[in-house]
């Protein structure tokens, strides 16, 4: 088959037009993983970026592997977008981990060298001072006896339930004369320290830090556990379990529902089990009988340590000679030209925050003023995931006390973070708040905040749209934006959509913003053949786009078919992109760039140019909650959002985009196989994380303006080199 439009072969084979999501997940994981291996981090960051990793691969495994294996025990016959099947999928993902787990436990070694040179020691027991033996011993009958249950395995006895995550250690105990064996289960409670701290002899608190592991510390006192007994083999363990919950369309009360569901994901089935590599082959055998596995899901740390996502203890270290140099977060200067007054500034003219480089505390800000202002009649806000102690939810909580209408859209299928949810949830209703769960089948992922208060004997209302979560302590590494606006014709927009999620109310026409499940798709081809339409008349064609990740089949076999018609398209996509760019007659004018580094990429941008050469002002730009992905445009309600006012567009699309484009120092090329190739790179190089902590505030009144078109312009003379 030969295209038309180019005269090229067009390729139809799957394999060769789409990348397998969960490879491509799995590369993104490998980049994290880089990142630990990059000197030009900070030794602690690196010791981060590993416990990120495997953290990432753990909910990888609880989420991604559980589904895959549910398809298999039912013989399902769903064949991935790019052809395999689910025993396929897994055999070729199974291969993949291995090996990031032996890059895993290769890097942690050499971290675990480089942190003992530089005064960060984890002890093996052998390299205890007496001292510092006593001292455990002391430290063990206070802190970890009293939490520790043994379990000595027998009829009367059964294998004790290991929660999900959980360590255990298994000791295989002789005593008496006969020397009889017996297999004694020791669980790790989750509220102990990983890490213990050995008191340091030094008067420099900072300079010399010496640690050793919960584990260890057990296994040196196990006299005092198991009197007249001697071990005979030992092995750590960590339990993988299945924690993906199913939704029921008939759950009478979705809170109860998700209450028990919450609870049963705690026990949900085995998935993997990690152990020591030189756990002994009876051991190893009594763990795949009790826990009812296959041996293939028994996963060897080899050579290494068990539960790398522990590390997160380490980096909590106050060390700051081996952490990035902190930054000044910048508050926007609109905000302070008014005053501190929100509403007068977004009154003024419109506003974007670029966050973390600019102060989340505004949004917090935004809403605590409305709290206390009594001309505000009413606060409609969504809530999709937010910090323990939110003070979003506590500026809810003060309005509704002073007797403002509030509404709260609180998403109860946050992964991970339904028990918070619920609680919230009940705190908001406590203080007389109006809280809705949304629907049942969609989450509602879409971030926004509509206020309304009466100025001059008539209702205002603003609002803020944000790219990422109502989340204060994610807000200062997830690079996201916010947008304040009074645009009417925005604000009545979200009225709408807050009627859809409370009242089930399907808007008849929006004036400016796009949602999902209700036409974004739609939206988003209609924008990218438009492209195509100026390419053909010989206009020039141009797409940037930047998310998180690209998945949609829709959506990607259109960017093709953009391509083909040469629509230059540039994408940063910093997770999962199943797109093959650069595949001769299919997309060699696509060039996909994934950045990994200090602060993790967040928003989603997305720019067609209209017929202008980018960037330019006349170009259509939209920010968005959405990745593009089926599950953000059918199973999710989200929203696009179109920026039009000069200052903000320039903003976002002349120094965002173009920094971002620019990036070397943090960026990797996606290849048409599928693989990933590091941008080489000098300390010289450009990194727009650098660019943007370095940068004055370009939110200000008077000469925003001109200071934002003197960046852009430097920055694209830098592109363009």
């Amino acid at each position: 088959m030969v295209s038309k439009s180019t005269n090229k072969p067009v390729i139809t084979n799957s394999s060769e037009r789409f990348i397998n999501r969960e490879l491509s997940w799995l590369a993104f994981n490998e980049r994290v993983l880089e990142e630990a291996a990059n000197k030009r981090n900070p030794l602690l960051e690196r010791i981060n970026f590993l416990s990120i990793s495997a953290t990432n691969l753990d909910e990888f495994t609880m989420v991604r592997i559980a589904g895959l294996m549910d398809h298999i025990r039912l013989n399902s016959t769903l064949v991935s977008d790019d052809g395999l099947k689910p025993q396929e999928q897994l055999t070729r993902i199974n291969e993949r981990i291995r090996f990031i787990t032996k890059q895993q436990q290769k890097i942690w070694n050499k971290l675990h060298h480089e942190l003992s040179i530089n005064g960060i020691k984890i002890l093996e027991r052998e390299a205890l001072t007496a001292h510092e033996i006593k001292w455990l011993q002391d430290y063990f009958m206070e802190n970890i006896f009293p939490v520790l249950t043994p379990i000595a395995l027998d009829p009367a006895h059964p294998f004790p339930f290991l929660p999900n995550l959980g360590l255990a250690q298994l000791f295989l105990m002789s005593r008496g004369s006969r020397k009889q064996e017996q297999v004694v289960v020791i669980p790790l409670a989750h509220k102990l320290p990983r890490f213990i701290a050995l008191p340091s002899a030094s008067k420099k608190k900072s300079s010399n830090m010496r640690f050793i592991r919960l584990e260890d510390v057990i296994d040196l006192n196990l006299n005092v556990l198991f009197p007249r007994s001697q071990k005979s083999a030992s092995t750590l363990m960590k339990i993988v379990r299945d924690s993906d919950l199913d939704i029921e369309d008939e759950a009478d009360d979705l809170v109860r529902y998700f209450e028990r569901a919450v609870k049963q994901r705690r026990r949900g089935r085995v998935i993997r089990i990690k152990i020591a590599m030189a756990t002994p082959p009876e051991l190893k055998q009594f763990i795949v009988s009790q826990m009812q596995v296959e041996k293939d899901d028994v996963v060897h740390a080899q050579g290494g340590m068990i539960g790398l996502s522990s590390l997160a203890e380490i980096y909590a270290c106050d060390r700051p000679d081996l952490k990035f140099t902190p930054y000044s977060v910048r508050f926007p200067e609109r905000i302070a030209d008014y005053s501190g007054d929100y509403f007068a500034a977004i009154e003024a003219k419109d506003i974007v925050v670029h966050h973390p480089f600019e102060s989340f505390d505004v949004v917090v800000q935004f809403l605590r003023q409305a709290a206390r202002d009594k001309n505000v009649v009413s606060i409609k806000q969504t809530l999709y995931r937010t910090s323990q102690d939110s003070p979003i939810v506590q500026a809810l909580i003060e309005a509704a006390e002073a007797g403002k209408s509030v509404t709260a859209v609180v998403e109860l299928k946050a992964r991970f973070d339904e028990e918070a949810n619920i609680k919230w949830a009940r705190d908001l209703e406590r203080a007389g708040a109006q809280v809705v769960f949304g629907f049942v089948n969609l989450k509602t992922h879409s971030k926004v905040s509509l206020v309304t208060r009466r100025v001059e004997g008539k209702l205002r209302s603003y609002v803020h749209f944000g790219t990422g979560n109502y989340h204060p302590t994610t807000a200062r590494v997830y690079t996201d934006l916010s947008f304040f606006t009074c645009d009417p014709l925005l604000c009545r927009d979200v009225a709408q959509l807050f009627n859809f999620l409370t009242g089930y109310a399907q808007p008849k026409s929006l004036a400016k913003i796009v949602i999902a499940p209700r036409g974004m798709r739609r939206e988003l081809i209609k924008l990218i053949d438009a492209e195509i339409a100026l390419a053909k008349s010989g206009k020039p064609a141009a797409i940037w786009a930047k998310m998180n990740s690209l998945v949609d089949v829709e959506i990607i076999n259109a960017l093709y078919k953009a391509s083909q018609n040469n629509v230059k398209i540039q994408l940063i996509v910093r997770g999962i992109c199943c797109l093959r760019p650069g595949v001769p007659g299919l997309s060699e004018n696509i060039h996909v760039k994934s950045i990994v580094g200090r602060f993790l990429e967040h928003a989603r941008i997305f720019c067609f140019s209209g017929g202008h050469a980018l960037p330019s002002p006349q170009a259509k730009l939209y920010i968005s909650s959405a990745d593009w992905m089926p599950r953000n445009f059918d199973w999710r309600v989200e929203a696009m959002i179109p920026i039009e006012n000069p200052t903000v567009h320039t903003q976002i699309l002349s120094q965002i985009m173009v920094a971002n484009i620019k990036d070397e120092k943090n960026s990797w090329n996606l290849l048409p196989d599928g693989s990933y190739k590091r941008v080489r790179a000098t300390d010289k190089s450009f990194s727009a994380h650098e660019y943007f902590m370095n940068n004055p505030s370009l939110s200000g009144r008077g000469k925003a303006l001109k200071k934002t078109k003197i960046l852009s312009k430097n920055l694209y003379k830098l592109m363009k080199k």
